[in-house]
């Protein structure tokens, strides 16, 4: 059985001692298209350094490009980027992007591609469109239970790489905007700015729900799974990911090696190893949030998983001798590769050197050999001389050297021959990583933007069936996008179908909103008649997640799917990726601005003009953790350290919350630049209005986008912000 322990680096000098410290490959970062954009990464010359280093050791190295590109980035800059490192032997890159995802395969074949976590990957169908899509690998949401793991592996028998420790964001990964819209640094261009590890006041009907002793209500514990590594591994993981490439070497090592230990005592057949309290205590001791837990394998969400308390007194070194005792142990020791060789000096023939590293060998010819004129050269001083590998990072474990009496080589050429040696043992070994070449970059292969021409119309997704009526009479909105959670389990046909005819006779078509996450059975007594309700009328459905789109495509319902946006189509490669797949539609990026989605294909896209962002999109419910759980969908506000205030909203049906920005994005006087955009249609996004104000938001949007009138009236006046619709992110 074959498991794999995969450690973070976020330097070179991490790197070294994540090998040290027994991992089998290593995740790291370049000066480009990584998450963790702030760490110490690593440029290109490093890089290969790096990707040669884990060769030698028998080890695998895999790049981050887990963010989302803009065109010109994906363009212009990947390949450039990408091709010395593939021609250089790397494993294996990270993706988030569906666009990078389509490069790689194009122009770099056989380049193994892991499906990010950033992809939110929830279940069985999402798994297998990434693995159709070229996939070698999937990194699971970290919110997923070993049950729904399994199911996973069963389905696909694909790698599956999990985390097993380290930090976690309070979000479902890749489903986050909350640091892009606050502060214009967008986790999903790496560069995150920890917005959930601040604090915040927690209100319901007025009422504070904390204090300011557990005021980091969105701050979570970090995870520690090395009590049941077995049952992650038995679930179908091949991958045991560590999180940590912001951190100190000293943490990957120290971290790296407990696990090793309880992965080889698993490996060696001790099925359910005890993990000592010294070895627990060394994982507190390099760093921890208030605490750990040991994420959502065996539970859903809970206060017990939250640092409530102020984390900034966490993670503190408490133990200095620890980590010394790491440093001498695994950083400032530099193990070599162990070789064999054999050496023959003979009178009048060259010195020959044969060195070998497992299967490898090579062989190498020096001067040659003359005869002693006075002081003839003894075993012991040629094997001292040759023993000398210095900084080359092998080792001779055996050396044979045989040799004639009274000869005599200069040490000059000991040396030589020595170095020529381990040269074309390295090169040899490196060899078959090497051989590749990228293919030529066609510019010509480049998605082309185009723009709508036929006339644009307007369509407005709901959350309440208060929502719902405030629309439905409302002239010049020929699309709605309705909440499936508004019509119950029970009678959900029936209800469904009465809308659908509702609607028609307004002009209007109706298509159901799925849940922001699918899970596992999530959504059982409604799946099963979406096909029933696309006879009776439906339209179709907007989709927020990979898994629900897996889900409808078994039912042959591909052609009736918008993607809503945070299925993200940053790219013309991403939008055609998906467009391929024969869907009706997209939404427009949120986080690209006027500018730049000049030059994004749009003709199939959807631009939301209204609505408050989703900012974050959470399997921990704020009101469980401040309170307790009494399964209503309630809302709560969050009020941060300016005393602005966000609104939260469980879904208590599908077990998450949303959390939206404070204000709602208006592009009311944005017209004249939205329709240089050539979209398909406008969308006013409904969540948290009431009846009322949904109906006063729905006129002054149609007078402005559709009768051409200037924005007038009380809506001008209110405020809101243009989200990046003027800025953008970097």
């Amino acid at each position: 059985m074959k498991v794999e322990l995969l450690a973070p680096a976020g330097s070179y000098e991490a790197l070294e001692a994540a090998f040290e410290a027994g991992a089998d490959a290593v995740y790291l970062g370049g000066q480009k298209f990584g998450a963790r954009a702030y760490a110490d990464n690593l440029d290109q010359e490093q890089l290969i350094r790096a990707i040669d280093l884990a060769h030698l050791k028998g080890k695998q190295l895999y790049l981050t490009i887990n963010t989302l590109l803009k065109n010109r980035e994906l363009e212009t800059e990947l390949y450039e980027y990408l091709a010395p490192l593939y021609e250089a032997g790397l494993d294996a890159v990270i993706v988030q992007d569906p666009g990078v995802m389509d490069f790689v395969k194009t122009y770099f074949p056989g380049l193994h591609i892991h499906a990010s976590t950033q992809m939110t990957i929830t279940g069985v169908e999402s798994a297998k469109l990434l693995q159709k899509a070229g996939a070698t690998r999937v990194v699971t949401a970290r919110e997923l239970s070993l049950e729904e793991i399994k199911k996973i592996y069963d389905a696909t028998h694909m790698e599956i790489e999990s985390f097993v420790h380290g930090a976690l964001c309070y979000c479902y990964s890749g489903q986050c905007l909350m640091s892009s819209m606050i502060g214009g640094r967008s986790g999903n261009r790496g560069r995150c700015a920890q917005p959930c590890r601040l604090p915040y006041q927690v209100y319901r009907d007025g009422k504070r729900l904390n204090n300011d002793r557990t005021g980091y209500a969105l701050s979570p514990k970090d995870m520690c799974t090395v009590d049941i590594l077995p049952e992650i591994i038995e679930a179908g993981v091949y991958s045991l990911k560590i999180e940590g490439r912001m951190k100190k070497p000293e943490y990957t090592a120290g971290v790296v090696s407990v696990y090793r230990k309880y992965l080889d005592k698993y490996l060696s057949g001790e099925k359910r190893p005890i993990v000592t309290k010294e070895d627990k205590q060394m994982l507190w001791d390099i760093y921890n949030r208030d605490g750990f837990h040991q994420s959502y394998y065996k539970q859903r969400n809970g206060r017990s998983m939250m640092a409530l308390e102020n984390e900034k007194s966490a993670g503190i070194i408490r133990n200095e001798e620890l980590f010394t005792r790491i440093r001498k142990e695994y950083i400032d020791k530099k193990t070599p590769v162990l070789i064999r060789g054999t050496m023959s000096l003979y009178n009048g023939c060259p010195a020959i050197l044969e060195v070998q590293a497992g299967d490898c060998r090579v062989t190498v010819e020096g001067e040659t050999v003359q005869s002693a004129m006075n002081c003839p050269l003894g075993e012991e001083r040629i094997r001292r001389q040759m023993e000398k590998t210095g900084g080359s990072g092998f080792m001779f474990e055996k050396l044979d050297i045989f040799m004639g009496d009274d000869i005599f080589l200069p040490m000059q050429q000991l040396n030589h021959l020595r170095r020529q040696g381990l040269e074309a043992l390295e090169e040899e070994m490196l060899r078959p990583w090497k051989q590749r070449k990228a293919k030529e970059q066609d510019l010509k292969d480049i998605p082309e933007t185009e723009k709508q021409t036929t006339k644009e119309f307007l369509t407005a997704a709901v959350e309440t069936e208060e929502q719902l009526a405030a629309v439905e009479k409302t002239d010049g909105v020929k699309r709605i996008y309705a909440n499936c959670g508004i019509f119950p389990v029970s009678g959900f046909v029936q209800n469904v179908e009465r809308w659908i005819h509702r609607l028609e006779e307004e002009g209007k078509e109706l298509f159901l909103t799925l849940p922001r996450i699918v899970r596992d059975r999530e959504l059982d007594g409604r799946k099963e008649t979406f096909q029933e309700l696309v006879q009776k009328g439906l339209g179709g459905f907007l989709v927020r997640n990979m898994e629900s789109y897996g889900i409808l495509d078994t039912m042959g319902l591909t052609s009736r799917i918008v993607l809503d946006a945070n299925i993200y189509t940053m790219n013309n490669r991403a939008e055609a990726f998906w467009m391929k797949k024969g869907i009706l539609g997209d939404t427009v990026p949120l986080e690209l601005n006027a500018k730049e989605l000049v030059h994004r294909n749009n003709k199939n896209s959807e631009l939301t003009v209204y609505g408050y962002t989703p900012m974050m999109v959470s399997v921990q419910c704020v009101q469980k953790t401040m309170d307790h759980c009494n399964h209503a969908c309630v809302q709560y506000v969050l009020k941060d350290r300016y005393q602005k205030e966000f609104r939260g909203v469980c879904s208590c049906e599908f077990c998450y919350n949303t959390i939206y920005n404070t204000l709602p994005t208006s592009l009311l006087k944005e017209k004249e630049k939205a329709e240089k955009l050539g979209v398909k249609a406008y969308r006013l996004s409904f969540t948290i209005e009431t009846q009322q104000e949904t109906e006063k938001i729905v006129r002054a949007l149609v007078d402005v986008y559709l009768r051409g009138q200037k924005p007038d009236g009380q809506m001008q006046t209110e405020e809101t912000t243009k989200g990046h619709f003027q800025r953008g992110v970097e």
